[in-house]
């Protein structure tokens, strides 16, 4: 008699197992239940749908041969029978059996199995202020919501558009209503920064700078304390310290797992509201697996366990799911959270944790900042791109590596690589060693992550001193917190001019790299200088010089002007130097 296999959830975890048992094991009796009838879906893809990127939803529910998949693709391509708009309601673990019900008719059935695989995903959570229920009010939970809203959009329904989280999905949808259809479109974010916890706030300004020049208005550190509407519909939002008009407004304020199932059913579920499972997917009970968006895994930086919604690691930990139904003992080591974004034509990714964590995780961190080339120099399609790597200082362990730049591969291809490294526990010297393929108009000769490392091993070393970019802020707009600093700028004289006119000879001091060493000598003593090029690199050049002649009296301006351009501010004067 063969094997039955039951497998709720079906939109990545769930099939990714199912078809995986049906190619190991044919003779395996598969069935899938999920309480949608739209079922296997990028939902990743979603506001690229709502963007007109993706120009139909049947696209992202297509197979790379333009099948659809659907029921029928399920049970005549892949041998599964599928339930869909078929809602789980309980599990009977003693005698294996989940009791189900159609959500149309009302219909209730119990289904046997002898393994059951649990991958119930994820739920937006809904914050608790008034007027969430109005209409024109959606989480991006689903297709159908992706759906209605480019609906109302196309039909010009909607002129304003405020959403509520600066999260990766508030971010996307931000820019498909900016972008394509030319809605008025504000984030509100709660906390300091956008993408917070996820990157450091250098990266993140960077973003916002260029998003809000893209235009999209957006609001941080404002909560949203209520939903405005009438007549039933939403008109607005309230914040803690303004009122936002709005036609349609998205609630992108994250995700819970969806666990509800498991825990009636008495299996382990963590204080994230996760389903805890083993390195082989299985719960604590032997025959009944999870996968996908309900479950915590190993954090392979940390090494605690924490909850991370990503498709791709779905479909990994249901690949393993599948195999050990089937008898195969594979192992899911874990992840380091690694994700990717765009923002209009600027590109951001993260892997790993951010300087935040690390420091709440008890890490002796700090972080170097560079801002190299993303292909050689002299390449004719070269641009800047911004990169921090996180470490800890006693460990010279790597902690997390992100980055931000123009929407190519130079952002990827880094953050891939410090992911393949993060996840063997690489130290600076590793990521300083690594081997990355190199002609120019790809990398340059020294790649981008080489040189983030170089910075690390000379702060670890105690050759470089510096001052981080969001500390540079905080005194050059009020210099007053440090009134014995300069700036020493040894940039070019036609960049450093507008800034010695805005702030005044005694304060922007200047000297070009290439006097230093005859002129160091005239530099002051009694003042703290914090030296300023483009990239940083030539400010650490100088740090050396003048260590060596025992004026120790400096420190590095991290990232130099070229994270400052990006990151903008009311200090800066009207014209400027570009960069390096």
């Amino acid at each position: 008699m063969s094997e039955k296999v039951l497998i709720i959830g079906g939109v990545a975890a769930g099939p990714k197992a199912g078809c995986r048992i049906k190619r190991l094991n044919p003779d395996m009796e598969v069935t899938m239940v999920d309480q949608d009838n739209l079922i296997s879906y990028g939902g990743c893809g979603i506001p690229y749908y709502v963007s007109g990127d993706v120009s139909d939803e049947s696209e992202l529910r297509s197979t790379s041969f333009h099948m659809l998949r659907d029921e029928f693709f399920f049970e005549f391509a892949k041998g599964i029978k599928t339930l869909t708009s078929t809602r789980a309601l309980s599990i009977d673990r003693k005698n294996k059996k989940v009791e189900v019900q159609n959500v149309n008719t009302g219909e209730k059935q119990e289904l046997a199995y002898d393994k059951l695989l649990l991958a119930t995903g994820s739920q937006p959570f809904v914050l608790p202020i008034p007027g969430v229920d109005l209409d024109g009010v959606f989480t991006i939970s689903d297709l159908h919501k992706a759906i209605e809203i480019k609906d109302r959009v196309a039909k010009g329904k909607v002129g304003k558009v405020v959403v509520i989280g600066g999260g990766a999905i508030g971010i996307e949808m931000a820019e498909a209503f900016a972008d394509l259809w030319g809605l008025e479109t504000s984030i509100v974010e709660f906390m300091p920064q956008i993408l917070p916890r996820i990157v450091n706030w250098s990266m993140a300004t960077i973003l916002t700078k260029h998003l809000r020049d893209s235009g999209v208005d957006i609001y941080l550190g404002e909560g949203a304390v209520e939903i405005l509407g009438e007549d039933g519909k939403v008109t607005g939002v309230k914040t803690s310290k303004r009122t936002l008009e709005a036609d349609l407004v998205v609630m992108a304020a994250g995700v819970r797992p969806r666990t509800q199932i498991a825990k009636d059913a008495g299996l382990h579920v963590s204080h994230m509201g996760a389903i805890v499972v083993n390195e082989r997917m299985q719960t604590n009970d032997p025959s009944i697996f999870a996968a996908g968006d309900c479950v915590e895994i190993k954090h392979c930086v940390t090494g605690k366990r924490f909850f991370a919604p990503l498709g791709s690691l779905a479909n990994k930990e249901g690949r393993v799911a599948g195999d050990n139904i089937c008898g195969i003992p594979s192992i899911f080591e874990g992840g380091v959270g690694s994700f990717i974004m765009k923002g209009f034509d600027m590109c951001i990714g993260a892997t790993g944790i951010s300087l935040d964590v690390a420091k709440a995780e008890g890490f002796d961190a700090d972080v170097s900042l560079t801002s190299p080339a993303d292909r050689a120099h002299f390449f004719p399609t070269q641009a800047i791109a911004c990169f921090e790597l996180v470490f800890d200082k006693r460990t010279r362990k790597v902690l997390g590596f992100q980055g931000v730049g123009p929407n190519n591969d130079s952002i990827s291809a880094r953050i891939d690589a410090a992911a393949a490294l993060l996840m063997q526990g690489a130290t600076v010297e590793d990521f300083s060693n690594m081997e990355m393929a190199y002609a120019p108009p790809y990398s340059s000769a020294i790649d981008s992550i080489n040189a983030a490392a170089y910075v690390a091993e000379n702060i670890c070393d105690g050759r470089l001193r510096k001052i981080d970019i969001d500390e540079f802020y905080a005194w050059i707009e009020k210099p007053e917190t440090h009134p014995d600093w300069v700036v020493l700028d040894v940039r070019h004289p036609k960049q450093t001019e507008p800034f010695v006119e805005k702030f005044g000879a005694d304060f922007w001091l200047t000297m070009p790299y290439e006097q230093l060493r005859e002129r160091w000598a005239e530099l002051p003593t009694e003042k703290m200088m914090v030296i300023f090029c483009n990239a940083g690199s030539r400010s650490y050049e100088m740090q050396r010089i003048l260590d060596h002649n025992g004026r120790t009296n400096n420190i590095v301006m991290a990232g130099g002007f070229n994270v400052v351009k990006r990151i903008g501010g009311d200090w800066l004067p009207a014209v400027f130097g570009g960069d390096e």
